[in-house]
């Protein structure tokens, strides 16, 4: 991170993951509303563990880049071993994805052991994740004063979102809600990364009365007054609104799209079979009151072909 490819490759990486996961749930819910569970991930059709092995492959490269790829000389460290100011914020970063590396790695291990706690162990690491990233970007080394503390701070606030329904699934795993809104915050995060990537790096962006600043070996936004910076920063408080807005809209577009899909022919197949069940139980009942009926009625007629014998007698 610290940069336009480190904040913009991560964001496509968690919007991917969110619209994954947001797709799945809707998907999971329409089909069985009744007997619907949530799960902390979902296997493809050709490949099950695709999503996980993605996860993990996507953290090995964010740690490459961060250690090994990014650094002038291909390696975090000083010439006497210890780690210089300017590379804390490379550690930090790479400490969250392996964090999720490890999520992912232990999520493809139970799925093949099945311990009994599976989901909750699960849920419980993708909670770790989330607390890791919500724990270092809050107390992130780098200089966060300016107009990228503004945008890490309103991720904060998404980042515990996540955290917290992530939390709430281990004891609710049968609330769509609660998946819900789960995946619709990986998908903001996913987009305000994006965002914050392209505004805190691209010239033409950076709001007037700012500038890019070489610093450290990166370039940071900085302002030239405390009126441009608190325009910056009122600019970015409007720009999360927004966004909030937008996504608000997109995610109930998508769950009523997906409703309307998959929904409909579940509940259409449904109650035509129930439609069936009550025709043959309503045809059981005609048959046993009509039966009812005749043992009566020949009960009766029995009754009365003796009567006269009876009288006579």
């Amino acid at each position: 991170m610290g940069t336009l490819v480190g904040h913009v490759a991560p964001g496509y990486a968690f919007l991917a993951l969110g619209l994954w996961h947001l797709f799945s749930h809707i998907k999971l819910h329409a089909q069985q509303p009744s007997s619907y569970m949530s799960s902390p991930w979902f296997p493809t059709s050709k490949f099950r563990y695709l999503e996980l092995f993605l996860i993990m492959l996507g953290s090995s490269i964010s740690v490459a880049m961060e250690l090994f790829i990014g650094p002038k000389k291909h390696q975090p460290l000083d010439t006497d071993g210890t780690i210089p100011s300017n590379h804390l914020h490379n550690f930090e970063h790479a400490s969250i994805s392996m964090t999720f590396f490890v999520y992912a790695a232990f999520a493809v291990l139970f799925d093949k052991i099945g311990p009994k706690a599976q989901y909750g162990l699960t849920q419980f690491l993708g909670a770790l994740a989330f607390g890791q990233q919500l724990f270092l970007f809050h107390l992130h080394s780098a200089d966060h004063k300016g107009i990228e503390g503004q945008y890490h701070l309103l991720l904060q606030i998404v980042i515990v979102v996540s955290l917290a329904t992530t939390l709430m699934g281990i004891g609710l795993p049968r609330s769509f809600m609660v998946s819900f809104v789960r995946s619709a915050s990986i998908v903001f995060e996913g987009v305000w990364f994006i965002v914050m990537g392209y505004a805190l790096w691209t010239p033409s962006w950076i709001p007037k009365g700012c500038f890019l600043n070489l610093e450290e070996g990166h370039r940071v936004a900085r302002c030239r007054s405390e009126e441009a910076l608190h325009r910056a920063k009122s600019l970015v408080n409007i720009q999360f609104s927004w966004l909030l807005i937008g996504i608000m809209i997109f995610v109930m577009s998508f769950y009523l799209f997906l409703v309307k899909f998959y929904g409909d022919k579940v509940e259409y197949s449904t109650l035509t079979k129930e439609a069936d069940l009550l025709d043959e139980d309503k045809d059981g009942l005609e048959s046993q009151k009509s039966n009812k009926v005749g043992d009566k009625r020949s009960f009766m007629d029995i009754g009365r072909s003796f009567v006269p014998i009876d009288m006579e007698r």
